[in-house]
Parts: C-alpha cells; structure tokens; sequence
C-alpha cells in the first residue's frame, strides 16, 4: 500500500476546511436550526442530530450525484480552486470563532470566500446580499404587517397552551425545507477550501466530517448567537417559528434562481427578523417602541461589525505581501 503523503498545502487545505466546516455551522445554525433547537428543548440531543443529519446526507449526496462530484451547487463557479494554501487562508474560519463566541453574527460568505475572490466577485456578493437583506424585511414587513392581528397576537395570548401535533409536524417539515435550501446556498462557504470535483470517497469523508460538527452544535444547542433569536418576539412558540422558517426558505429559493453568485444568509435573515419585529410593533405593540427598535439596530450593528471586520480581515491578507514589504521599507530606514 502507498503510504499518504501530506503537503504544507494540504495540511493547510483540510485544516481550513475543518475549521470553515465547524464555523459555518456553529456560526449559521441559529439562521436555519435556531428555532427547531428552540422548540425541542425538552427532546434528547441525539435526535435533532438524526434528523438534521439525514436532510444534510440526503441534500448533498443528491448534490454530489446530479452535479458531476461538485457540492457546492455551482456556487464556486466564479471562484477558483486556490491550489496552493498559505498559513493565512486559516486565518479567516479562526476570526469567525472568536466573533460567533462574542455573538456578533459575522458573515462567513464575505470572511472565507472573499480571500479566494477577484474584487468583482466581492462587490458582487456584497450587492446580492445588501439585497437579500432589503428584499428579506420588505417582505417580512408585509406578512407580518397582515398576519399579526389575526394570527400572531393569538399565539402570543395562547403560547401557556400546548399546540396542536399538527403544528409539530409543521414545524419539522419546514426545518427539513429550510435546512436544505440554507445548505444548498451556503454550499461554497463549506467547500471552498477542497477541489471543485470530489470522488466517492471525498464526499464520504466530507459529510462524516460534517456530521460530527453537527452533532456538538445540536448538544450545545446553538452556541451564543443563539440569543439573537431568543430575544424576538415570540420565536420559541413552535408556530411563530414554523412561519419564520417558511418565509427563510422561500427567500432562499428565490436568490437560488437569480444567479449563482454567493450572497450572506447573515443578512437575509437579520432583515427578516427586522421587519417582523418593526411590524409586529405596529400592529400589536406588545412590546415598547423602545426594546423594538433597540433590538433591531443592536442586530444591525453587530451585523455591519461583522462586515467590517470581514473587510479589514481579508485586505490584511490578500495584501500580506506587500504590507510585509511596507513594514521591512520602514524598519529599515
């Protein structure tokens, strides 16, 4: 048998690989998994882990078959296989761990894959996912702003009462949709570090890889940023998150269809919970102006935090050789 020999490279590429595996997931698990964890509280672990599992095994094998060994949907279409990794293409999944720890909901698109893209494809992920964001509250805005009276203030005044087991089935439904469709458009962040064509064995090992990450983001139930969510309006009745995961999806879909260019569900979502929030105040007012409007910009911020540090981030490695040179130029005068 050959023996397996491993390059500087390589051990950089899995490394990076790993580490976006564990961000993404801890990172953007409050976006699609936030309330299905915050509606099974009282259930083991182990379960939410098999049923997660199975639709992300199901979503990316089907994937991997119907698009010649490509996972990421065709997301990296844009973006080219780096080849030859460097200490600093680990950097950026390292800064998101410490963000995601903080609670500051840092967009992975814009932090990993903007080290692997040219300037036109930054702008144009940027452009998409300031749209996503416009398009996401607009949207909420409008539901929420109809079915607030007639639907939500009920399940505010009865969340005491146990709902229906339709709703439960409703609510595991919708994961299942929303969880696919999150993981079909934030395919690139989780793959961008391995080759563009993987072989049976690759996807084999990628997806256990994945399951086990999974599994220790389902024991701990979110992690920290899961408190954004927490602090909305009635997001842990089991029906109010069944709408929100419906209306996620369906958004999701959408920009699926509008073009493949990576965008940041981040801020897709934090729009989404936005325009809930802005509409449900004016229609119900069960919280003051005050709280409303304070979780919204707080959410914002944290959000633009993230951009920004995505920014400085990724300038600070895409010019390292040349801030190295600067710095050596000065030292030496």
């Amino acid at each position: 048998m050959t023996p397996i020999s491993l390059t500087l490279s390589d051990i950089y590429m899995l490394t990076g690989f790993l580490l976006s595996l564990y961000t993404c997931v801890s990172n953007d698990v409050i976006q699609t998994l936030g309330t299905f964890l915050s509606t099974n509280q009282n259930r083991p672990f182990w379960i939410l882990w098999l049923f997660s599992g199975a639709i992300l095994v199901l979503t990316f094998v089907l994937g991997w078959y119907f698009n010649d060994g490509d996972m990421s949907f065709g997301r990296l279409a844009k973006i080219p296989f780096a080849g030859e990794f460097q200490w600093y293409h680990v950097l950026p999944p390292v800064v998101i761990i410490f963000l995601t720890r903080k609670g500051v909901p840092v967009s992975t698109t814009f932090l990993i894959l903007s080290v692997f893209s040219s300037n036109t494809v930054i702008g144009l992920m940027l452009a998409k996912s300031f749209l996503g964001y416009v398009l996401a509250f607009i949207c909420a805005f409008v539901l929420y702003f109809i079915i607030s009276r007639p639907v939500e203030k009920i399940f505010l005044y009865t969340k005491d009462k146990p709902p229906s087991k339709g709703w439960y089935m409703a609510k595991w439904g919708a994961t299942a949709f929303l969880w696919s469709q999150w993981l079909m458009q934030d395919a690139a962040n989780l793959f961008v570090y391995l080759p563009r064509k993987l072989d049976f064995w690759q996807m084999i090992l990628s997806m256990i890889a994945f399951l086990l990450l999974l599994g220790v983001v389902c024991y701990k139930r979110g992690g920290e940023i899961q408190n954004i969510l927490k602090l909305k309006t009635n997001t842990q009745d089991i029906r109010s998150a069944t709408i929100i995961d419906c209306v996620y999806a369906f958004i999701l879909m959408y920009f699926q269809h509008v073009n493949n260019v990576p965008m940041s569900t981040t801020w897709v979502f934090v729009g989404l919970l936005a325009g809930r929030e802005v509409a449900m105040y004016n229609r119900i007012r069960f919280l003051t102006r005050k709280k409303v409007y304070k979780h919204v910009a707080k959410d914002l911020l944290k959000t633009i935090l993230g951009l920004l540090v995505s920014i400085v981030v990724v300038l600070l490695i895409n010019h390292f050789d040349k801030i190295c040179k600067l710095l050596d130029y000065y030292f030496n005068l």
